[in-house]
């Protein structure tokens, strides 16, 4: 089996006449020598850690982090109190987001999907998605090997690190994997599916990567929550009929273009952007020598 793009991925659903998630599945036992039933408990695995990493992220206070400090705690005492706007699943989708990296950023346990830096934008999206659908674990695993086949197609086609195409290549494509995934869960047809990934990658092409002091904080984790709130709104469109126009392999090889047209100094090198602020180069400096780095 070869999957390389979201055309090829669609076209053996149609042959085998099987769904996204069991293509994806049998692909991932056919590239690693293993069953179906191996790789669906891998994902179940992924699953749990998810769960984990947001409700220790939720807790943690940030003393293992540098620059933040308890962002999904201070969001869940905002919601507690009454202070923050929005819906549930809107509200649910930024605690998990802020939580699990926050858990990332205090180096806890996580899943890389597709990295460690964007590591909040699935669970965020996800999660939040299928408690208002009240979705079984096996429905839930489902969406989360389309999530993988999603991020398959990407990683075939494009970058997906910030030190090669910037943050499109990391929290975008996050946000493209998570889109496909709610759209699955919510019943949503392959076509939908990759329609949602390709509007929620359109909407990151061009991010940067601009990490201040060269930590996977800021603007990272607030970035994690913002890329699950677009995944949200393009599933939405998608489910709604809204085309995205441009298919999604095309989207991928813009964001490629459009990755290797970035300066060096927006690829994850802390050298511009957020980081040569005079905010971002203050905090460098008292980074360096708090820490010695």
């Amino acid at each position: 089996m070869q999957i390389t793009s979201a055309r090829e991925l669609m076209e053996l659903c149609a042959e085998r006449q099987q769904n996204l998630a069991e293509v994806v599945a049998a692909y991932a036992a056919f590239r690693s020598s293993t069953t179906v039933e191996a790789v669906r408990e891998r994902m179940r695995d992924s699953l749990a850690v998810m769960r984990a990493s947001v409700e220790r992220g939720r807790s943690d206070g940030g003393h293992l982090s540098r620059l933040i400090s308890g962002y999904g705690r201070l969001f869940a005492q905002a919601e507690q109190e009454g202070r923050l706007l929005g819906g549930p699943l809107f509200k649910k989708s930024l605690l998990y987001s802020l939580s699990v990296s926050q858990c990332n950023a205090s180096l806890g346990r996580i899943v890389a999907c597709p990295t460690a830096g964007s590591c909040g934008v699935v669970p965020g999206a996800l999660l939040a998605a299928a408690e208002e659908l009240e979705s079984s674990d096996e429905a839930i695993i489902d969406a989360l090997l389309v999530m993988g086949g999603v991020g398959v197609v990407s990683a075939s086609q494009g970058p997906i690190s910030g030190a090669e195409g910037g943050c499109q290549a990391e929290c975008g494509v996050a946000s493209a994997m998570a889109a496909g995934a709610v759209v699955y869960l919510a019943g949503g047809s392959p076509e939908q599916v990759f329609a949602a990934a390709s509007l929620a990658l359109q909407s990151h092409l061009g991010l940067v990567c601009d990490p201040v002091a060269s930590l996977v904080e800021v603007p990272c984790v607030t970035r994690n929550a913002s890329s699950a709130a677009v995944a949200l709104a393009a599933a939405n469109m998608a489910l709604a009929g809204i085309p995205c126009v441009v298919p999604y392999d095309e989207v991928v090889g813009a964001m490629k273009a459009i990755g290797r047209a970035l300066p060096e100094s927006l690829r994850e090198t802390s050298m511009g952007g957020l980081a040569a602020t005079p905010t971002g180069r203050r905090l460098a400096r008292e980074m360096r020598e708090k820490y010695r780095l």
